[in-house]
């Protein structure tokens, strides 16, 4: 059973009296424990459809089921709970907390996640030495490299044991040799903590490190 799929899904936005179809009929599946890439260029719809996948925005129409619950017929406190409990984000632009240490970015996301004091710790520490930063986990993100704070975001994505992570574009501002680290250790972490991973991007170098490959143009997806 994949741990997401999706019935003729499709996002409709409204521009002045034009109303425009940015994802169009759209059926796939994502295998659990497995890193799946979607790719597409810029404007073809996969950022909306990652969006999509991981309720950060709602269907105009059509259905997406997670672990085989329709997740666009439960209520948004529901959603929110899926999301805190299950889900983790990592983005284009990493937003730690400029404020905080490494470890306090992790820490606090274990917070938010419901994690007693008594475990955020020992779990804080324990993806930041997964994610090879255990050495530098009391520096603050203006001392660490881009693919260091990527990497820490990653940790923080991580710490709560989600059943699925969604990248978009995070490895878009690193150079490509940093790039392709990121994505040995998404490879790392599907193999060895049994996380599904699904990502966007346009990089071919990167394309060839995914289990599966799903392409959007134009708002379809036109072959897995």
């Amino acid at each position: 059973m994949p741990i997401i799929r999706t019935e003729h899904l499709g996002r409709d936005f409204r521009i002045g009296e034009e109303v425009i179809s940015i994802i169009k009929q759209v059926n796939l599946s994502i295998e659990k424990g497995k890193l799946t890439i979607l790719r597409g260029r810029s404007g073809s719809g996969k950022t909306t459809l990652m969006n999509l996948l991981g309720t950060l925005d709602k269907p105009s129409r059509g259905k997406i089921f997670f672990d085989n619950e329709d997740m666009t017929a439960i209520p948004e406190k529901k959603l929110d709970n899926l999301r805190r409990l299950n889900m983790g984000f990592v983005f284009q632009s990493v937003a730690l907390i400029s404020l905080m240490s490494a470890y306090e970015n992790v820490e606090f996301g274990l917070r938010i996640a419901g994690y007693e004091a008594s475990q955020r710790k020992n779990r804080a520490e324990e993806c930041l030495n997964i994610v090879g930063l255990g050495k530098r986990m009391h520096h603050m993100p203006a001392q660490l490299s881009g693919g260091e704070q990527q990497r820490v975001a990653i940790a923080r994505a991580i710490a709560h044991k989600p059943k699925i992570i969604f990248a978009d574009e995070p490895t878009a501002e690193l150079d490509t040799n940093t790039g392709l680290q990121v994505v040995k250790l998404f490879k790392e972490l599907v193999e060895h903590e049994g996380i599904t991973i699904l990502m966007t991007t346009h990089d071919p170098n990167i394309i060839e490190v995914a289990d599966n490959v799903i392409t959007i143009e134009d708002g379809e997806v036109v072959y897995e």
